[in-house]
């Protein structure tokens, strides 16, 4: 079984100069003052300050409530600490204060399939699809067809996939689990076209290796099975457990 592959997209917050904070500042003022701690925030938790990152974020929403990426992005930072519940909430005020935007209902489906509630999430992916602003509708389809492979939903996941690659063909996150569906149903020759196509664009991982083993083995293509073991072996050794573990998931 895959481990659900879910693509999280974070808007682009754009730098702005520090405003004071006068109480009789306008709304203008206010977003500014918001993007502009949303900003310092992002950066602090791209160097692993979190502290430092929770204090910005929290003084952005401060400054203005209905800032959706500010709600996101401690949406994350929660979900990082561990903190799970105070995630899922900042994920909902997200789209709460914007809730047509395809980033941040991409994001709380994201969040929700990433915690087991993938048929809820498959409602916030379509919204972000249908977003005609949205610049990666791509993502929250192959987002969408992940959800539905984790809960066996073959043919929905199937045609969300192959959706996905509409918008770019060469979507890691669309080729993997489609190989991963490919061999669920079966269809050997298909999930290795579709694992080679994976490897062509995107580093080898334990999972991808795995699933290859798994696939030329049912196509009885021993060399391949070997190049598969031993390249697990030498990148991934510590995943190397048992024959047991590469078909766990796949009889």
């Amino acid at each position: 079984m895959i481990r659900t592959r879910i693509t999280l997209t974070l808007l682009v917050i754009v730098m702005l100069s520090a405003c004071s904070s006068s109480p009789d500042r306008s709304d203008n003022e206010q977003r500014k003052a918001a993007e502009t701690n949303a900003a310092l925030g992002r950066q602090y938790m791209d160097r692993g300050q979190y502290e430092i990152a929770l204090e910005k974020l929290k003084r952005s929403v401060g400054f203005d409530k209905t800032y959706a990426p500010a709600h996101t992005l401690l949406g994350v930072l929660y979900e990082t600490i561990g903190e799970v519940d105070k995630a899922e909430s900042e994920f909902r005020l997200a789209v709460k204060y914007d809730p047509e935007d395809g980033d941040v209902n991409n994001n709380l489906g994201a969040f929700l399939c990433r915690n087991g509630y993938s048929e809820e999430a498959d409602r916030y992916f379509q919204i972000a699809v249908d977003d005609p602003f949205y610049s990666t509708p791509g993502i929250a389809l192959a987002n969408a067809g992940s959800c539905a492979l984790a809960r066996n939903d073959l043919d929905k996941a199937e045609k969300y996939l192959r959706q996905s690659l509409t918008y770019d063909n060469k979507m890691s996150a669309a080729l993997f689990p489609l190989a991963e569906l490919s061999y669920r149903k079966g269809t050997y020759l298909q999930a290795r076209a579709f694992l080679q196509r994976y490897e062509a664009v995107s580093q080898l991982t334990p999972e991808s290796l795995e699933l290859g083993i798994a696939i030329e083995t049912r196509l009885g293509d021993t060399e391949r099975v070997e190049w598969y073991r031993n390249e697990l072996w030498e990148k991934f050794p510590d995943t190397m457990q048992s024959p047991e573990r590469e078909n766990k998931g796949r009889q």
